[in-house]
């Protein structure tokens, strides 16, 4: 249980691509074997697009891979340089959390309206609904990785390598 936690957006994205994969060569084979298409297929793929961008969001977060230009705090002496880091913190929780709660009234809007997606004529919001989950994941893992290297030394920069 304890892995699945740890590494629940890493299977998501892992099923997701995995299908998504699936999806599109079943779509070639078919579209070059009968020259017939699954059209519905473009609309799964697009949402399932949305979805490991999100996911993969939480995993870039958990991993403090997001783009960063840090050449300021870099420049600071260790006090100034986390009070730096401790809001820009702040600012990205909470424009991820803006990002989450505006999903989340996007979700709701959907569910009221009753839409349907145009190709398969599903409800819409089913492609929706993870979406604000997905935000809070990264918003979880993102002050993970920021209580992990608050205090942690900095990090030499790498040497440029000879050219």
């Amino acid at each position: 249980m304890r892995f699945i936690l740890r590494e629940f957006e890493k299977i998501v994205c892992a099923v997701l691509f995995l299908g998504m994969t699936l999806l599109g060569f079943v779509n070639v084979v078919v579209r070059y074997g009968t020259h017939y298409s699954f059209a519905a297929t473009e609309e799964v793929l697009t949402n399932g697009f949305l979805l490991l961008t999100v996911f993969g969001a939480a995993i870039a977060a958990r991993r403090g891979e997001h783009l960063a230009v840090t050449v300021v705090q870099d420049a600071l002496p260790k006090r100034l340089a986390q009070l730096v880091f401790a809001l820009s913190v702040v600012l990205s929780v909470g424009l991820l959390a803006a990002s989450a709660w505006f999903s989340w009234a996007s979700l709701m809007n959907l569910m009221d309206n009753g839409m349907r997606s145009y190709a398969l004529g599903l409800p819409a919001w089913w492609y929706q609904a993870a979406l604000p989950f997905g935000f809070a994941l990264v918003i979880i893992r993102y002050l993970q990785h920021a209580v992990e290297t608050f205090d942690a030394p900095r990090a030499e920069p790498p040497a440029t390598p000879n050219v």
